[in-house]
């Protein structure tokens, strides 16, 4: 089956309509995942402003409280979307999600004090969560099989420009307004901007055809399939889909206990969750959270600190467009092993560095070009391989559950790091050194992990991957 849907693929490329269509259907969708990261990105500099006297006046603990709050609403919305996508469809979820994240950015922008930021900060962790399940979920579902790894790796490239477009409008405000008054409000109420657009732009999109063919829509599936497939493949690819879902009637509804009661699935589930905790034990979001905070106590003012954090936010869309490229030509697992032994080295690099040189600007930008350099292979291989691989172990049945329940353990791991990251390097806690030499120490036990549960799924539609988990032929 999958050969008979290479063809009329490679029709699409030379196709204007059906490749406006679904790039539309693409950048769209993806404005969830350029608030993921602007939502995430944004408190790196507005964090060291809102925790000065006279504004929040956030100690390292407090530093924690709010930077982590929005990870432990992510853990929630990851969840919670996943049942609900199911539910009422991918495209309806992702407007409410802009929804919540509009309300949840004005909340943030508005906050009198450290409590009511900290609840406005889970309300926007709720958005962020569930458009980290949802997004990956759709785009899966909308691409055809043989350009599937590009297009849902798009996500991960709009949350690292999202990042870097936070990281470079904290710079600007930064470096104009010279921190004075509310400047933070300002960097927080920006992300406003994106989930408006992010809201009028799903209005006019499909909702996914498998989601249409699970709900025995088979017409509505169809009419989307045509709008960004020629017509051959379109029908083609919906017979396929079809089976797929007339099989899976035959079983019960998915519930909590599918996701463990049947081996095979259980499997898929226990690798997901692997996946997505070892995205974040290398300590990523440290880096694009705290980034400034880790220049500054090298060495360097804050105001420099939050300027030479801009290189992060360059490396990581630099670092993702060529893991994009990548990954058509490279297996998601060889992608993962490689940027899992770089980060690793990084990682005792930093430690190396801040435990040998004393402060100073040299040792500032040489732990600046060391985050780069960790961050060139997490952005350019590990990240765009874990969403890749996330989107594909799963069975349609229980994607959007299993979905959920992985990309959860992620914000969970992410909660513990980002809330313990500011003690940890503070003059009270164990220090930068110490701190990135337990990174490293995690790195390595991911690799071995990586090493023997990884599975590979490049060149395979979301069905034939079913197909090899269900039948114990899952290829390393």
């Amino acid at each position: 089956m999958a050969a008979s849907l290479d063809a009329p693929d490679h029709e699409l490329r030379h196709s204007t309509r059906y490749q406006s269509a679904l790039r539309s259907a693409v950048l769209v969708s993806t404005f969830g995942g350029l608030l993921f990261g602007f939502d995430t990105g944004v408190i790196n500099g507005a964090l060291p402003f809102m925790s000065t006297p006279g504004q929040l006046d956030l100690n390292p603990m407090w530093q924690g409280v709010v930077a982590s709050s929005l990870i432990a609403g992510a853990a929630i919305g990851a969840l919670a979307a996943g049942r609900l996508a199911d539910r009422i469809g991918r495209r309806k979820t992702i407007l409410i999600l802009a929804v919540v994240f509009t309300v949840a950015a004005a909340a943030c922008a508005l906050a009198p004090d450290r409590y009511v930021m900290t609840a406005a900060r889970i309300a926007l962790g709720l958005g962020v969560g569930g458009a980290s399940v949802t997004v990956p979920v759709y785009l899966a579902e909308i691409s055809p099989a043989s350009r599937r790894g590009r297009l849902v790796t798009r996500n991960e490239l709009m949350i690292v420009t999202g990042q870097f477009l936070a990281f470079v409008s904290n710079a600007v405000l930064a470096s104009t307004m010279g921190g004075a008054g509310h400047t933070w409000r300002i960097m927080l109420a920006m992300a406003i901007i994106p989930a408006v657009a992010l809201w009028i732009g799903m209005k006019v999109m499909p909702e996914s055809p498998r989601w249409y063919a699970m709900k025995g829509r088979d017409a509505e599936a169809l009419a989307v399939l045509e709008s960004i497939r020629p017509p051959g493949a379109a029908q083609a690819e919906l017979d396929e889909i079809t089976e797929t879902v007339r099989r899976e009637a035959e079983e019960d509804k998915a519930t909590w206990h599918d996701l463990t009661r049947t081996p095979w699935i259980r499997r898929c589930l226990l690798i997901g969750i692997g996946i997505a905790v070892i995205n974040q034990v290398t300590g990523v979001n440290s880096v694009m959270y705290y980034g400034t905070q880790i220049i500054e106590r090298s060495g360097v003012a804050m105001d420099q600190a939050i300027v030479g954090n801009i290189a992060n936010g360059v490396i990581s869309v630099v670092a993702m467009l060529v893991g994009i490229w990548l990954l058509g030509y490279v297996g998601r697992r060889r992608l993962v092993l490689v940027g899992l032994v770089a980060t690793t080295c990084a990682h005792i690099a930093i430690g190396l560095v801040a435990k040998g040189l004393p402060d100073s600007t040299f040792k500032a930008y040489l732990v600046l070009g060391l985050t780069v350099t960790f961050l060139a292979f997490m952005q350019g291989a590990v990240g765009p391989a874990t969403w890749c691989l996330l989107a594909e172990v799963f069975p349609s049945r229980v994607r959007g559950l299993a979905m959920g329940a992985a990309v959860a353990c992620m914000w969970i791991t992410n909660f513990i790091i980002t809330l313990l990251f500011p003690w940890a390097v503070s003059p009270g806690g164990v220090g930068i050194a110490t701190t990135f030499f337990i990174f490293a120490g995690l790195g390595v036990v991911a690799i071995v992990w990586g090493l023997k549960y990884l599975p590979e799924t490049k060149g395979k539609s979301l069905e034939q991957i079913e197909w090899n988990f269900a039948s114990g032929r899952i290829p390393h």
